[in-house]
């Protein structure tokens, strides 16, 4: 199992008080250490590129973004830039797709301890703290190296209604998503089940404020299970935000890391069954720091 990450994360710097904050990347840092120490690889990640990102992203939205280099910027009410946050978004796409590419070639766990976070950055606009999308970045370059059919499991407690936009109609890439509903960013009802040729390829399991371990593991056990194996994917990408954990400022769920690591248990069994051990995880959102580090140690217990 191995683990892409950089001190460089903390660069990107958002206003007093904003939750996805540099003190989240101190976590990131310490747990790359943590497993440095273990006798585990961690690895830098590189710099996205060009063509990897425009899979994805509009020119356009490259564009924008790419304005924002050197300075600070405000994209949308939630989304920010610092002089450094260019630089530090393409480290982030680009750990993800390393991440990918490393859990196919070598078929096993791989983990990308990445900020800012993806799911909510559309083909052409940033928003909810995302400039790029790092998952669908990440699953793009695996299409565009030949993998057949890849699964996005969304475990964030908000909807990843970028992912499920750049991918809503295409059946090679099924995305799952766990999520508060309504919230955040107000899509992700379960009645969303893809378009055209990717109609039924998009699962949504909208769950009100209030929701536990118990009701989510019985959702991934009986909903997002079938699910795949049916799709019967090459590689699991898991976007891996632990803001539903209850001692999480954001949301209103109250999964325990316990739950969690159960959740994260049920994907990678299903990735040793069904896709030889093939499964990558990308850090989303998740934003009291001491849940944060228990739910990110647990995972990478899991997944190596």
């Amino acid at each position: 199992m191995i683990v892409f990450s950089s001190l460089r994360f903390a660069e990107h710097t958002t206003p007093p008080g904003h939750p996805e904050r540099p003190e989240r990347a101190d976590v990131f840092a310490a747990i790359a250490r943590s497993w440095r120490e273990k006798g585990g690889r961690v690895d830098d990640p590189r710099e996205v590129t060009n063509v990897e990102l425009a899979r994805v992203h509009t020119p356009a939205h490259l564009a924008r973004v790419g304005a924002t280099r050197g300075r600070a910027a405000m994209l949308d009410a939630d989304t920010f830039t610092s002089p450094e946050s260019y630089d530090v978004a393409l480290l982030a796409a680009g750990a993800a797709v390393q991440a990918a590419r490393h859990a196919w070639d070598h078929r096993e766990g791989a983990v990308a301890l990445v900020r800012p976070p993806g799911h909510h950055a559309e083909a052409d606009r940033a928003m909810g703290f995302c400039l790029y999308n790092n998952v669908a970045v990440a699953a793009a370059a695996l299409r565009a190296d030949g993998v057949s059919r890849v699964a996005i499991v969304d475990i964030d407690v908000h909807h990843g209604n970028g992912t499920q936009a750049i991918f809503y109609d295409d059946p090679s890439v099924l995305y799952v998503s766990s999520h508060q509903f309504p919230y955040y960013p107000g899509t992700g009802a379960a009645v969303e089940t893809g378009a055209g040729a990717g109609q039924g390829f998009t699962l949504n399991l909208p769950f009100g404020a209030g929701a536990t371990d118990e009701m989510l593991i019985g959702a991934y056990r009986d909903r997002v299970l079938p699910a795949l194996d049916g799709f019967r994917p090459d590689i699991v990408l898991v976007s891996a935000g632990f803001d539903g954990h209850h001692l999480d400022p954001l949301g209103g769920w109250r999964l325990t890391t316990e739950g969690y690591t159960s959740i994260i248990g049920i994907l990678a069994d299903a990735a040793t069954r069904l896709c030889d051990g093939r499964i990558a995880a990308v850090t989303e959102g998740g934003y009291q720091l001491d849940a944060l580090r228990d739910c990110l140690e647990a995972m990478i217990g899991v997944l190596s």
